[in-house]
């Protein structure tokens, strides 16, 4: 008796997906089915990029067709959309999706994990741009090494300069190196609207925006007035750090922008010389702030000698160690974000006319 496309089907669609813990979208579109006796070679696409490196996917796969006889070929590859932004905006041209990196205080590696969650994307096949949105601490130039400023399409626009295959624009690019930005806040905020709107970023499934610190009038514009699909929240275990994230985890809220998780960074530190680890700011603080909210708990990534070395180098974690322990934890990390995106309302911006002021 010969095996169905329908009875495939059938099987894939009581597979829960390990990453959002919901059923496959099954359908001839998401998946391409082709059969050549008992062996199948399957074509899956999902809604996040997703590499599936410890099989996870394949086995629960392999398992849901075991009564079917098939020996399984698995490729995967994935389809991201564009998802709900607050209220009354709508998502950038070229840009799917606008994830806040935030940490309501400086000093947490926010930058790092914005640059290395971006990297990790981009790895798992996703189109990435990375906005460094620190006006007055730009740290693009050096995380990613680039030393050169953005050209002008047409006068109007900059084009997005791209390292390590990540897109990213700074300030930091279009200043010297020592120079500071003695601007208030009104010349910052715009500063920083103009950056991130006259950017001309070339067909992104993500935008990873590197936050300022602090819940100031740089990161309320952010959230009120850029279309954000959601943001993830980075602190340390102590207290200090802690009593900050929570005032950019109720700022998000309190402007109806997705909480995507919590990222506990140094949460041990990690001796390079005998690998010991210990606490040194405490225990768990990030993963209880998750419980607390009721948001979800993204991971914890060590105090490592060699991701502080990276990331000075211009070469970070992800791109110059892909296969190190703790690449590997910024990709699990970014798999999580990425799936948390996939799960929430799609965009019906496009829905809503357009407003146009008449003329006086």
């Amino acid at each position: 008796m010969s095996v169905t496309n329908e009875q495939i089907y059938t099987a894939l669609s009581s597979v829960v997906d390990p990453n959002t813990h919901k059923k496959l979208e099954v359908s001839e579109q998401t998946a391409v089915v082709q059969l050549s006796g008992t062996k199948l070679n399957l074509s899956l696409t999902l809604s996040y990029p997703f590499l599936d490196k410890d099989g996870v996917l394949k086995q629960r796969i392999q398992e849901a067709l075991h009564h079917l006889g098939l020996d399984l070929d698995l490729q995967l590859h994935s389809r991201v959309s564009p998802h709900a932004v607050q209220e009354s905006l709508r998502p950038l041209p070229n840009v799917r999706n606008i994830i806040a990196v935030a940490s309501g205080k400086g000093g947490v590696g926010k930058s790092t994990t914005s640059v290395n969650l971006a990297l990790a994307l981009a790895q798992q096949g996703a189109k990435v741009g990375l906005l460094d949105a620190d006006i007055y601490g730009p740290s693009a130039p050096i995380m990613l090494g680039i030393n050169e400023r953005p050209t002008s399409i047409d006068g109007k626009s900059m084009r997005p300069l791209v390292a390590h295959g990540i897109q990213t624009n700074s300030l930091g690019f279009l200043m010297q190196e020592d120079a500071p930005a003695i601007w208030r806040g009104p010349m910052a905020t715009q500063a920083l609207t103009q950056l991130i709107t006259q950017t001309a970023w070339d067909d992104l499934d993500y935008l990873i925006v590197d936050m300022p610190p602090g819940t100031g009038d740089i990161a309320l514009t952010m959230a009120q007035k850029i279309p954000l699909v959601g943001a993830v929240v980075v602190t340390t275990p102590q207290d200090m750090a802690l009593a900050d994230a929570k005032k950019g985890l109720r700022m998000f809220q309190q402007v109806n922008v997705p909480v995507l998780g919590i990222v506990e960074n140094m949460s041990v530190h990690v001796c390079s010389n005998c690998g010991h680890a210990e606490a040194i700011f405490g225990q768990h603080g990030g993963r209880d702030m998750a419980e607390q909210y009721n948001v979800p708990w993204l991971g914890a990534l060590p105090l490592a000698m060699s991701i502080r070395e990276q990331t000075d180098s211009g070469n970070p974690t992800v791109a110059a160690a892909p296969d190190s322990p703790e690449a590997t934890l910024y990709h699990e990390i970014a798999t999580k974000v990425a799936a948390r995106v996939a799960g929430l309302p799609g965009d019906v911006s496009w829905q809503r006319p357009k407003v146009v002021p008449r003329p006086l």
